[in-house]
């Protein structure tokens, strides 16, 4: 599982976002045909960190990381599971949610990347249900509180135990001065529909309610008795998976995901397709991904013979852990500088390959596997610039990057040899759409794309046509390059992050509003201004209290 290791290489100690089923202390998947069963068993002395237990199934960031890792493993490693039934170990327990000591103790940052990672893996959930078919059953059996209630809550359906004394609850607002913090306020009355008032009761009531009275305020889908709960669960299964669509049907064996390969030392990672230079001094990290070294395979079932080597997978499960690496070890690194290498044409061939094969199972989670990402890029508390310049290769998939990014330079060389260039494909127009439902096009332009620009897909645009068009932000020629682009970094690490946190979360979002939109929106607001109120996190707060035996005290104004 994922472990904050000891110093490496003159650096503090790291997260990492490792794991495997062989290694998990809080998860068991066990699959059988179509169904597969992931069974939170939490080890109390499983930690992450030290100084807390896991009592009452209750979670931290490394058991996340292993439920990250497990959905992944059923997306690729068992392609003919259509049901994810999620549930719980241990007697009249199924989840307490996040644990409270951890939350005590850990600083705001710790805090918020916790519950932005726990969020886009329940989003995940409900990703991979709506666009690959793959069903989601969460069976209640014991207690349910807090994330683990939100966690039911990404799943499509939930039953629950009758046994007269298990609950579901958010007790957060009542027992802790806080919120639900991934998600369970909006999925309640968004995607539940659970009537404002009843939801209003049920957010203020600590203890909760019984399986009866969920089901009757749609808290919950469907209740079995004790004696009758196991057969439930597998009918309801059985059930979904007969429904679902997903593309793997008869697909055969998946593929093994292997470890990635990682090198760390006191200012890089380094991966095979990806690489981190850290510039501390700057307050910045280069991301630099390559293009792939070949054409694409011809087939979907060549493609998934390549297995985790194929360039499209590799370069997606690389990028996104360098990604959690920076986020979780480098909070100070506030500007990510995007830039890429290799053939722009390699780039757009590989799309038109997956246009034509996107219904093989492989092919359909290696683009679910970008789309993910990318959203992790959008929901990121860091400024993002896109360098385009010589010997970059942002095409199609690779463009979506730079339309991710809060600005764009692109590099107007006068030399031949040097000159850039950028390029369409249909996976800009619809294959990996934001939180919002609309492309990242359609966000650059508010919604105002110009006509005739799917018309340019395949072609190159080179610098002044790009700024012409308004896809770039800026295409400096060969002697503004080096000093625009050093102003602008300059300018942007001299800012407020605060400031920019709270700017770029508004900005990136234009369009309409969504469920997503606003778990990430609320979440941002109420994490920056509640985590750090007295009420919840001072020396009397109700976080850093509870289970103290200490009341509270509350300063009671409204603010």
């Amino acid at each position: 599982m994922a472990v904050v290791e000891t110093e490496i290489v003159g650096r503090g100690p790291q997260v990492l976002f490792d794991a495997h089923p062989d290694t998990y202390r809080h998860w068991k998947l066990a699959v059988d045909g179509e169904i597969a069963r992931l069974t939170l068993d939490i080890d109390e002395d499983g930690g992450i960190v030290p100084g807390y237990k896991l009592k009452l199934n209750s979670y931290d960031l490394g058991v996340d990381i292993e439920l990250n890792d497990a959905i992944n493993r059923v997306r690729f490693e068992h392609p003919g599971v259509k049901c994810l039934v999620i549930t719980s170990g241990k007697s009249k327990m199924f989840c307490s949610g996040a644990n409270i000591y951890m939350l005590g103790q850990s600083t705001h940052g710790w805090k918020v990347n916790f519950c932005k990672f726990t969020n886009e893996t329940r989003n995940g959930l409900e990703d991979s249900s709506g666009v690959d078919g793959l069903k989601t059953l969460a069976a209640v059996n014991g207690a349910c509180a807090g994330g683990g209630y939100e966690l039911a809550l990404a799943c499509d359906e939930i039953l629950m135990i009758d046994d007269r004394s298990s609950t579901v609850s958010l007790p957060e607002v009542p027992l802790l001065g806080v919120l639900p913090g991934t998600g369970g306020l909006t999925r309640v009355i968004d995607k539940r529909r659970v009537r404002r008032d009843l939801a209003d009761i049920f957010c203020t009531t600590a203890e909760g309610v019984r399986a009866d009275r969920a089901q009757q305020w749609r808290l919950i889908d469907h209740i079995a008795r004790p004696q009758n709960f196991d057969e439930q669960v597998s009918e309801h299964a059985k059930r979904m998976a007969a429904s679902s669509k997903r593309a793997a049907a008869g697909a055969g064996a998946g593929i093994v995901l292997e470890p990635l390969a990682r090198e760390i030392d006191a200012d890089a990672y380094r991966y095979s397709l990806v690489e981190v230079a850290i510039d501390r001094n700057a307050r910045s990290a280069t991301i630099t991904v390559k293009g792939p070294g070949g054409e694409p395979p011809a087939s979907g079932d060549a493609a998934a013979a390549q297995a985790c080597a194929a360039w499209p997978l590799a370069l997606a499960r690389e990028l996104e852990d360098a990604m959690l690496m920076l986020r979780a070890n480098e909070p100070e690194c506030g500007l990510w500088l995007l830039r890429s290498s290799g053939e722009g044409a390699r780039v757009l061939a590989y799309d038109a390959f997956a246009e034509k094969n996107r219904s093989h199972w492989f092919v359909a989670e290696t683009l679910g596997a970008w789309r993910r990402l990318l959203s992790r890029f959008d929901v990121t508390s860091r400024s993002m610039f896109a360098i385009v310049d010589t010997g970059s290769c942002f095409a199609g998939t690779l463009f979506e990057l730079a339309l991710a990014a809060d600005r764009s330079y692109m590099l107007d060389a006068a030399e031949e040899d040097e000159a850039t260039s950028i390029a369409l494909s249909a996976a800009n127009f619809g294959w990996f759409p934001m939180a919002s439902g609309i492309t990242r096009i359609d966000a650059h332009y508010c919604q105002r794309v110009p006509e005739g620009l799917a018309e340019l897909a395949g072609e190159p645009i080179t610098a002044s046509r790009a700024e012409e068009i308004g896809i770039v932000t800026a295409s400096p020629d060969d002697l503004d390059w080096s000093d625009e682009i050093r102003i602008a970094i300059e300018e942007r690490s001299s800012l407020s992050p605060d400031a920019l946190t709270g700017m770029e979360a508004s900005l990136r979002f234009a369009g309409p509003e969504t469920m997503f939109t606003r778990v990430f929106g609320r979440l941002t607001a109420w994490q920056n201004w509640i985590f750090n109120r007295p009420n919840a996190t001072g020396e009397h707060g109700a976080l850093k209290l509870y289970g103290s035996g200490t009341k509270a005290q509350f300063d009671w104004k409204r603010i």
